[in-house]
């Protein structure tokens, strides 16, 4: 998590989203490539994703509305496979999450409607896209404000968010579980 210094006075605030110094500092030496934006509605689930060959770090933040982001590791070998982070982004709290190469990616829009804002170190390859099951039991994500029960798959129906229903593409509804990846 990175949280930058908000500075506020009578005339609003101001906040650096990004600093290379401050990231150098951190110990974090990622050269990003490529900047995206999204916009998205209440109960949208976008997730979870990663790109197979061309894994990607990825910077984000919610610069409209909030929502709940959440990394997955999938790193071979790694002593935290499996294991999720997840965390509240809003334009109100100004956090951002850091999501590391050999993770999954995902995020429930809480708000009535809501912006996203990402920086990827490498380039999007259109078919290197991967999944991995949003409501996998064996992750056992906790996505806040989501209502419904587990049908055995990755489906939408019978889910809502604070009573809006669940929006998944296609392809989310169809990503395999963890038991699909290897250690």
């Amino acid at each position: 998590m990175i949280t930058p210094a908000v500075h506020k006075d009578s005339r609003g605030s101001f906040c650096e989203t990004y600093s290379l110094r401050d990231m150098k500092e951190a110990g974090i030496d990622t050269v990003f490539v490529q900047d995206n934006q999204a916009s998205s509605v209440k109960g949208v689930l976008r997730g979870l994703h990663f790109q197979k060959e061309h894994a990607q770090t990825k910077l984000l933040r919610v610069i409209k509305g909030s929502v709940f982001d959440v990394a997955v590791d999938l790193r071979p070998g790694s002593a935290t496979f499996g294991k999720w982070y997840g965390e509240i982004l809003s334009a109100e709290n100004c956090k951002q999450l850091l999501v590391p190469r050999g993770f999954a990616h995902g995020y429930l829009v809480l708000s009535d409607t809501a912006e996203i804002c990402y920086k990827c170190d490498d380039f999007y390859h259109p078919g290197d896209e991967g999944g991995l099951a949003w409501n996998d039991p064996k992750i056992g994500i906790e996505w806040p404000m989501l209502e419904g029960k587990y049908a055995g798959n990755s489906g939408a129906k019978g889910y809502k968010v604070d009573g809006s229903p669940l929006i998944l593409n296609e392809r989310d509804e169809n990503w395999p579980g963890i038991d699909s990846f290897k250690r």
